[in-house]
């Protein structure tokens, strides 16, 4: 592409970016600007896509991680023939656009990742490299061969979650990832001087990544820069790109053009400056299209489906890339447990990952440095910088929050069912990237155990009990807490069979008895959420509802209160979101109108009246935690058999 040609191209990303924001009258017209030109490099030279099916396997990915520049990547979608009409560029920002005020994943067509929050973009970045080089070595480069770009800001570079997932790419060698970094001074407050100080390229030199310096505003320095970088095999790579925020602006430079819009007088300037007609908004010259549309990758799209359809391990690579949860959910030998043995839900997770994995190579993941706590020290072969081949286990390290944001890339990625792991209580360092894995609706596993108080000694730092109801307040994240062994491997089903969300397996450090089930209802009652788990003859005075380790302390206060001729049902509820979202009929024969309920968690009470109504009892811990053993926790507070049973009687006197 010749210099004039390059020149229309920015300006054309520029006019569609300054108009979609001033028609919305909100958005961010500083990063469209100042970026135009390296993503131009990118599109136009680089970046293999089909327009026609964005979905394609083996295209690179471009990740916005700086995501308030999003009207940046919708002018790009639309330029290069994406489901994008100009008609959706005017409608920026308005109710049920496809152009939302930041990228949605899901929602708009070639849109990789929801982006908004900063530097989890950067991270989503990491997992997605990190998924392609496991398919590249378990298959070869004929199946899967391709790049994984982010355009990331300054502050994508402040955030921890990129600092951590930037020193575990590096740890890895993922050479096949490639970060611009819009390295343009400012932040909303000023200069990036005013906070962001240190030697941003020696930080990522450290880390194990190759670091190019260029500016971004030429187009030959850009290009050469992301060549260099392609050719980097075992070593991420930073290209730092000097640019202007909001570059043709009257305030160019400044952080006035980072998220306003320029105004009705500063965008006659702009357009006149480019020599374009300032009483014309949206223009797309022919040139411009025809420039964006002559790289397309539809040929590359063709030659890549034929090799799979030819090779050797192409339907292998192809049932990886299907992922048919619901397929290996019944084609796994679950492990069997024996009846009335004391064993933790940590413990019997481990077990169903076990059978998992030998099932389906394609479950991936690993713990944030507590595998031996979690259960996920499996025998899997673990992913190491040398070795990617058909690995199993991911060493996250302490890195609770780009552990989760690099599970949500191995998902968008695809081919991939990745799973994490880490204590329950530091969920909390971890929740940003959960609230986006409800959001984009990805299948991401997250195994959280030592989920109570009786977890013991560690105290209060490490007892979650306002933890359950934080994770349960995330649209669309499904939150099982099992009650035994067996029913953890029901969890496990369901999780594989969820297509449309994330799933949290809520577990113990504690042994808990393995129940009889010829003598209770069936652990598959745990797929709607909750069930019968034990009944009494005739119709009972209450129903005593729990989840996970709390169910057995039910059973103890039912068989005491048995004894005191008060007769009861206890629900064994490891999802009550989930039962609440069953047939009224089904409700109502588990949880009979006009029975007392009570329930019995170690955690929040909040929430929990939804289930039991107004004159329900919730017993629970509306505190923090306590530093002792298990036992003696439970005596104390009251988390017994007859200190229940007690509780349940006062209540219904």
């Amino acid at each position: 592409m010749d210099a004039d040609l390059h020149q229309r191209c920015v300006n054309t990303i520029k006019g569609l970016a300054i108009d979609m924001i001033q028609k919305a009258n909100s958005g961010h017209p500083g990063l469209p600007m100042g970026c135009a030109s390296m993503t131009t490099v990118l599109w136009t030279r680089f970046l293999k896509f089909d327009p026609a099916d964005p979905n394609w396997a083996d295209r690179d990915r471009f990740v916005l991680s700086a995501g308030h520049g999003s009207a940046l990547l919708y002018s790009l979608l639309h330029l290069s023939g994406y489901a994008v009409s100009v008609d959706d560029l005017r409608n920026f920002r308005q109710w049920e656009s496809p152009t939302p005020g930041h990228p949605e994943y899901g929602y708009t067509a070639g849109v990789e990742t929801t982006t908004g929050p900063l530097g989890q973009g950067f991270a989503n970045a990491v997992g997605m490299a990190f998924a392609e080089r496991f398919h590249r070595e378990s298959f070869g480069a004929e199946l899967a061969s391709h790049y994984t770009y982010c355009l990331a800001g300054d502050g994508c570079l402040m955030e921890g979650v990129s600092a951590e997932a930037a020193s575990l790419a590096g740890h890895l060698g993922l050479g096949r990832l490639i970060v611009l970094y819009d390295d343009n001074e400012i932040t909303i407050d000023g200069g990036t001087d005013i906070a962001f100080t240190e030697d941003r390229a020696a930080r990522f030199r450290a880390y194990g990544w190759h670091v190019q310096s260029c500016d971004g505003h030429d187009p030959e320095a850009v290009a050469s820069a992301i060549e260099r970088a392609r050719a980097e095999d075992d070593k991420p790579s930073l290209i730092c790109a000097r640019t202007i925020i909001g570059e043709g602006s009257a305030k160019q430079g400044t952080s006035k053009t980072h998220g306003s819009p320029l105004g009705a007088d500063d965008i006659r300037q702009v357009k006149s400056a480019m020599g374009w007609n300032p009483d014309v908004d949206f223009a797309v010259p022919d040139d411009v299209t025809a420039a964006f549309h002559a790289h397309n990758g539809a040929a590359e799209h063709a030659a890549w489906t034929s090799r799979v359809e030819e090779h050797a391990d192409g339907a292998r690579f192809r049932h990886w890339l299907a992922g048919d949860g619901a397929a290996l959910s019944q084609g796994v030998q679950w492990p069997s447990f024996e009846t009335g043995a004391k064993l933790a839900t940590r413990k019997a997770s481990a077990a169903c990952l076990k059978a998992i994995y030998a099932q389906a190579p394609w479950v991936i993941g690993g713990s944030a440095d507590l595998a031996g706590s979690n259960g996920t020290n499996i025998g899997a072969k673990h992913f190491t910088r040398a070795d990617f081949n058909e690995a199993g286990t991911i060493d996250f390290g302490v890195r609770e929050h780009a552990m989760a944001s690099m599970c949500n890339g191995i998902a968008l990625h695809g081919g991939g069912l990745p799973y994490c792991a880490t204590f329950l209580i530091f969920h909390d360092y971890l929740r940003p990237a959960m609230r986006l894995a409800g959001l984009m609706h990805q299948r991401v596993i997250y195994v959280l155990t030592h989920d109570s108080v009786f977890l013991g000694e560690d105290g209060p730092t490490h007892q979650p009990t306002e933890t359950l109801l934080a994770m349960r307040s995330i649209p669309n994240v499904r939150v099982l807490r099992p009650a035994d062994a067996t029913e953890t491997a029901v969890a496990w089903a369901m999780a594989l069979e969820r297509h449309d969300g994330p799933t949290v397996l809520s577990l113990t450090r504690q042994g808990l008895p393995v129940l009889d089930r010829k003598a209770m209802g069936s652990a598959e009652g745990a797929r709607s959420g909750g069930y019968i788990l034990s009944d009494c003859q005739g119709s009972p005075d209450a129903i005593l509802i729990g989840t996970g380790s709390e169910v057995a302390t039910l059973l103890d206060a039912q068989a005491e209160l048995a004894k005191r001729g008060v007769p009861t049902r206890v629900v064994s509820a490891p999802c009550p979101e989930l039962l609440w979202q069953q047939d009224p009929s089904y409700r109502d024969a588990v949880l009979p109108p006009g029975i007392p309920r009570i329930s019995l968690e170690a955690g929040s009470t909040l929430g929990w009246h939804r289930y039991i109504g107004d004159t329900g009892l919730a017993i629970g811990i509306d505190s923090f935690g306590w530093s002792a053993p298990a036992g003696v926790i439970a005596q104390k507070i009251g988390f017994t058999g007859p200190a229940v049973a007690d509780r349940v009687v006062a209540h219904l006197a």
